[in-house]
Formats: C-alpha cells, sequence, structure tokens
C-alpha cells in the first residue's frame, strides 16, 4: 500500500487549495479513505472521510468548507479546501484501512498565513 499526497502550500486567510492523493498496492474502488490532518503539539484528528460508496463525513470544524471526493479511475482522493483559516494549518495525511492496518502517506503541509 502507498498512499503520496500533494496539493499543500502557503494561502492566505480565505483562499482555497485543493489536495490530492495518489493510492497504490490494493483495489481502491472497494476502501473508504480518510483524510486527516495534525498540526504543531496537536493529535491527528480526522478531518473528513468517504466510504467506498462515497458516502462522506466531516469534522464540525470544516463542514461548509471542505470536500472530499474520489476518483476510482485515477485511484485518487481529493479535498478541496475553501475560505482557509489560520487554525487549518497543519501536515494534512491521508489514510486507508486495509486488513485492519491503517496506512498513510508522508503528508502535505498546508499553511494559512496573512
Amino acid at each position: 500500500v502507498q498512499l503520496v499526497e500533494s496539493g499543500g502550500g502557503l494561502v492566505q486567510p480565505g483562499g482555497s487549495l485543493r489536495l490530492s492523493c495518489l493510492a497504490s498496492g490494493f483495489t481502491f474502488r472497494s476502501y473508504g479513505m480518510g483524510w486527516y490532518r495534525q498540526a504543531p503539539w496537536q493529535q491527528r484528528e480526522l478531518v473528513a472521510d468517504i466510504s467506498n460508496d462515497f458516502i462522506t463525513d466531516y469534522v464540525d470544524a470544516v463542514k461548509g468548507r471542505f470536500t472530499i471526493s474520489r476518483d476510482n479511475a485515477k485511484a485518487t482522493v481529493y479535498l478541496q479546501m475553501n475560505n482557509l483559516k489560520p487554525e487549518d494549518t497543519a501536515v494534512y495525511y491521508c489514510s486507508v484501512r486495509y486488513y485492519g492496518m491503517d496506512y498513510w502517506g508522508k503528508g502535505t503541509l498546508v499553511t494559512v498565513s496573512g
């Protein structure tokens, strides 16, 4: 299993970014995927997830601003982030639970600062 995130960067408050996570090593369409984030000195938290049948869920802090989606043909999960706030600053990771084990990418850094 390999997960590779991309799309992070520096953005001003109110701006937007789209994160991507390219997956390989498993049958992507059969598994739910999640986006997590970890801010400095904070625990990693689940931001959004999407099931194999496209059901989505979000943490309250990002509802209405972030959208998770997936493209099974490309084995990629996305996180569209709009109206970003300084408190969204974190390393963002995608994850999959495969045969009872959680797999993570190396993460992509999102910094929201004016």
